[in-house]
């Protein structure tokens, strides 16, 4: 009788272990989901990191393709006539700047048949941003001219540009 008592205790005691574990599963359900949420926003967090880490490798090669796309659009402009413009520099640059080049830039400056521009400097101003911003000076054998150009990285074009006056004669190989 005794063993039945101990049995029935046990078998009660059990039950409720059971009972409660039973009641507690929502619970752990819920939390369940926090985890998994929890880890989900960890690894976003994790492929952010790495990407910021690894951005100035490509950042570098975003200035090294967009310095080089300056560099041509100033040779194109230099060394081409006003007229050819609009099919020369198409993909170079806005067409606010192509209208720009026509209309202002180029009757002031002298852009001969005989005369070939080099483009010696072209200088970084702001890399950090979405638009890089260039000094660069275009050199012939009688003039030098200097130029701001704005370069919009996400366009993959050239959008603002102005002319600097320059003092004296620009060298580059003194």
């Amino acid at each position: 009788m005794k063993n039945n008592r101990l049995i029935i205790f046990a078998s009660l005691v059990l039950a409720g272990i059971l009972l409660v574990q039973f009641n507690q599963i929502p619970n752990l359900d819920k939390q369940l989901g926090q985890a998994r949420a929890d880890l989900k926003q960890a690894k976003a967090n994790q492929v952010k990191s790495q990407t910021i880490v690894s951005s100035p490798k490509s950042r570098q090669e975003t200035v090294s393709n967009s310095t080089s796309r300056v560099n041509k659009f100033v040779q194109t402009f230099s060394n081409q006539p006003t007229s050819s413009y609009p099919d020369s520099l198409k993909g170079l640059a806005s067409q606010k700047v192509i209208n720009e080049l026509t209309q202002t830039f180029a009757p002031s400056v002298t852009f001969s048949d005989k005369a070939y521009y080099d483009v010696p400097l072209v200088g970084l101003k702001n890399a950090w941003g979405s638009d890089l911003e260039y000094l660069v000076i275009a050199k012939s054998d009688t003039q030098s001219v200097a130029y701001t150009i704005t370069y919009d990285t996400d366009e993959k074009q050239v959008t603002d540009m102005s002319r600097l006056t320059l003092k004296g004669a620009f060298d580059n190989e003194k």
